[in-house]
Parts: C-alpha cells; sequence; structure tokens
C-alpha cells in the first residue's frame, strides 16, 4: 500500500498526471453524486417525470454544448500559452459559446412540437425562457472546467463540482413536493447559475493574474487568426463528435416513450462517465503539449498507460456487475439497460486510443486531421446506430459505438504509432495514408 502511495505521490509532481488525476477524480465525484442524485429521483419522482427530467436536461447539455466543447481543444490548446491575450480568449469563448447557444435553443423552442411530446413541458413563455437561460449558464458552467485546466489549476475543478452536486441533491428533494413537474430540471440548474460566481472570480481575480505574470515574456501571444484557423478545422469534428454524446440521447427519446428513456438514460449517462475518465487524461495531455511540445511522446506514452491503467478495471467492473449496478434504480432499468452499458463500456477500450491520438494532434495543432477522425467516428456511430435501431432497440446505441470505435482505432493506430515511438520535434509527424492524415 505504502510502495502505492509513494508511486502517486511521484505522480502528482508532474503536471500531466497531477492534472490527469484532478479530472480523473472529478468524474468520480460527479458520478457518485451524479447517481445518488438519480437515485433520488427515482425515489421522489414518478418515472414519467424522471424521464421528462432527463430528457430536457438532455436538451439543454446538447444546445449549451453546440459551442462550448467545440472550444474544448481550443482552449486547452492556446490557454498554456496565451499570455497577456488570456483574459481575451477566455471571455470571446464564454460568449461565443453562449451566443450560439442561445440561438440553437431558441431554434428548438420555436419548433417544439415536433420533437414529441417529452418536449412538452417546456411549452409557454416562463418555461421556455428558463430553458434559454439555462442553456446559456450550462454554456459558460461548460468551458469553466477546461479554462481551470488550460491555465494548469485543475485541481479546483472536484471542490467545485462536490459543491454543485450536493447543492442539487438537495434542492432536487426539496422540490419534489413543491414542483414536482419540473424539480428535477430547476434542481439541476439554479446552483449551476449560483456556481458561475465564485469560480469565474478565482479565473479571472486570482488564476489569470499569476498565468500572466509567470508567461514567457519573449512568446508572442497566439493570434487570433491562428486560433482561428485551428478552430475552423477542429470545430466540424468537435460538433461532429457531440452528436454522439448528445444528440443520439435526443434522438432516442424521440423515439421512445418517457419512462423508457429514463432507463436507456441510466444505462448511457454511466457508461459515458467511464469514457470521460478516458478523455480527462488526454485533455491533460494537450496542455502538457502545448507547454513542451518536445516531451509530447513521452507524455503520450504515460498518458496512454495510466489511462489503461485505471479504465480497465472499472470497464471488468461494469461489464460483469451490469446487472447489479442498475438495478439499485429497479429492475426494469437492469432488464432494459445492462446490454448497452455492457457494450457501452467495452467501447471505451477503443476509445482511450482515439482520445490520445486527437490530443496529440491538437498538441501539434493538426486540426484538418483532427477534423477527418473526428467526423468520421461520429458518422459511423449515428449511421450504425440508425440502421440498427429497428433490431436492437435502444442497445442499437451500444452496438454503434463499440462497432465504429474499434475500427476508427484500427484506423489510426498505425499514426499513433508512430507518435509514441518517434516523438515531437515542433514538426508534425504524422503522414499521409490514413484517417488520422487525411
Amino acid at each position: 500500500m505504502s510502495r502505492i502511495w509513494s508511486k502517486i505521490l511521484i505522480d502528482l509532481r508532474n503536471p500531466l498526471f497531477r492534472q490527469g488525476y484532478a479530472l480523473m477524480s472529478n468524474t468520480v465525484i460527479t458520478g457518485v453524486l451524479g447517481m445518488g442524485y438519480w437515485l433520488l429521483a427515482a425515489h421522489f419522482y414518478t418515472p414519467e417525470e424522471f424521464g421528462r427530467g432527463q430528457a430536457v436536461i438532455t436538451a439543454m447539455r446538447l444546445f449549451a454544448s453546440l459551442t462550448a466543447l467545440g472550444f474544448v481543444g481550443a482552449l486547452a490548446r492556446y490557454l498554456p500559452v496565451a499570455g497577456r491575450r488570456t483574459p481575451e480568449l477566455i471571455l470571446r469563448g464564454y460568449g461565443l459559446a453562449a451566443a450560439t447557444g442561445g440561438v440553437a435553443a431558441l431554434g428548438f423552442l420555436l419548433t417544439l412540437p415536433m420533437w414529441g411530446k417529452t418536449y412538452s413541458v417546456l411549452n409557454g413563455f416562463g418555461p421556455g425562457l428558463f430553458f434559454l437561460g439555462s442553456v446559456v449558464v450550462w454554456a459558460v458552467f461548460t468551458l469553466q472546467d477546461v479554462v481551470l485546466t488550460g491555465l494548469r489549476r485543475a485541481t479546483f475543478v472536484p471542490m467545485n463540482n462536490l459543491i454543485f452536486g450536493l447543492v442539487k441533491m438537495g434542492l432536487l428533494v426539496a422540490l419534489a413536493g413543491a414542483l414536482p413537474a419540473g424539480g428535477i430540471f430547476v434542481s439541476w440548474v439554479i446552483p449551476t447559475a449560483l456556481a458561475l460566481i465564485p469560480v469565474n472570480w478565482l479565473i479571472f481575480g486570482v488564476v489569470v493574474p499569476r498565468h500572466i505574470r509567470q508567461a514567457d515574456a519573449v512568446q508572442e501571444p497566439p493570434r487570433l487568426r491562428e486560433i482561428g484557423r485551428f478552430l475552423a478545422g477542429d470545430f466540424p469534428g468537435a460538433l461532429s463528435i457531440l452528436a454522439i454524446v448528445y444528440l443520439v440521447p435526443v434522438v432516442v427519446a424521440t423515439q421512445v416513450g418517457e419512462a423508457t428513456f429514463g432507463r436507456f438514460s441510466m444505462a448511457f449517462t454511466l457508461a459515458s462517465m467511464i469514457e470521460l475518465l478516458a478523455m480527462n487524461m488526454a485533455v491533460s495531455l494537450t496542455v502538457e503539449g502545448s507547454f513542451e511540445r518536445s516531451k509530447l511522446a513521452q507524455n503520450s506514452r504515460r498518458a496512454l498507460q495510466r489511462a489503461f491503467l485505471i479504465v480497465t478495471p472499472i470497464i471488468a467492473v461494469s461489464i460483469i456487475g451490469a446487472p447489479l449496478i442498475l438495478t439499485i434504480f429497479g429492475s426494469a432499468f437492469a432488464e432494459e439497460g445492462t446490454t448497452l452499458l455492457r457494450l457501452m463500456s467495452l467501447a471505451v477500450l477503443p476509445r482511450v486510443l482515439i482520445e490520445v491520438y486527437l490530443s496529440a494532434l491538437r498538441a501539434q495543432s493538426q486540426a484538418r486531421r483532427l477534423a477527418v477522425v473526428q467526423i468520421g467516428l461520429a458518422v459511423m456511430v449515428l449511421v450504425s446506430t440508425v440502421a440498427l435501431f429497428p433490431y436492437a432497440g435502444v442497445n442499437a446505441v451500444g452496438y454503434g459505438l463499440l462497432s465504429s470505435e474499434l475500427l476508427m482505432a484500427l484506423l489510426i493506430f498505425r499514426n499513433l504509432r508512430r507518435i509514441l515511438k518517434f516523438g515531437e520535434t515542433g514538426k508534425s509527424i504524422v503522414t499521409q495514408g490514413s484517417p488520422g492524415a487525411a
């Protein structure tokens, strides 16, 4: 035990692992509190209210993330070297994410009848305005964690989300009797809005000034044109991955009843948390690759090793214990979600390879290659899911993810090996001849 603890302490001296472990611990905290939140929701709300709350939150996160998630790669890549332009870059990211998310949400509200009866709860000026505001709030909330990570302050992220999760759970219970129809959604949004104030005070009042003072005075901050070129390639790919994370559940919600969607959503959410663990270490790799590009190969190998070391036993537990895990929410959750949880958990293994590869490409500013891999993966997942849905129902999502991510991992494997083996000396080492090199 002491040997393991000593190893962890050594790892924490390395910014790559310190950032990665902080984000992973945040995922664990978010996952545990999230499970507690949905357990309480299943107890205090009816199956229909449970499913409706899941569906509305999923839609809100979809529109809020339209641009916010598109900026994740750019902020992780350029905040470490932004210098005096750091505040400008953050505020531009906040503003664009909030504006585009709000416009998309407005379009959704204006076409609400097309989205099925599940979303009829948003009919009316008051519910619609609240939903619109929640999208803007969540867009900024999404980018806060990325900003802290890009400035090498990811250790603040778990504490922020711990407090957020606890307040959210308390409000959920308090609203069960007073606001049963919308209590789940309201309890999710109000703590999010309150969290913006202290976290952004920390960012702009403490972290950013310190980052600017420590910046290399000789190094010229990246120009907006350079960042724009990167976004032009990375954003379409990031938007494609967003379709997997958020659009797929929204599409499922339009095809099944509220109670069925609630059971699907729990299995989907639990598996997505495992996938997020792999992505956490990959984001840290992008940040450290931007700070020290000469160590990209070494850091890529380390990130890959640690990611597999951490997620493999979790995947094994999820596959073996899926029925027991889901039974916590009720027998119907286990009956309808076990196969989906197992398939999505298994799909995380090839996803580790894909995420490390994508992060290495971001550190090298290989935006076009990023777009090819991400768009290709999204197309494969969406096409296979739609094709299989009439035969496999909600399990089509799991089959689509597993088959698509296995195929993409095989396609990018040769170029990933080059990155791991040969290193980075300031020039791209990805060659032509595969989706990763298009």
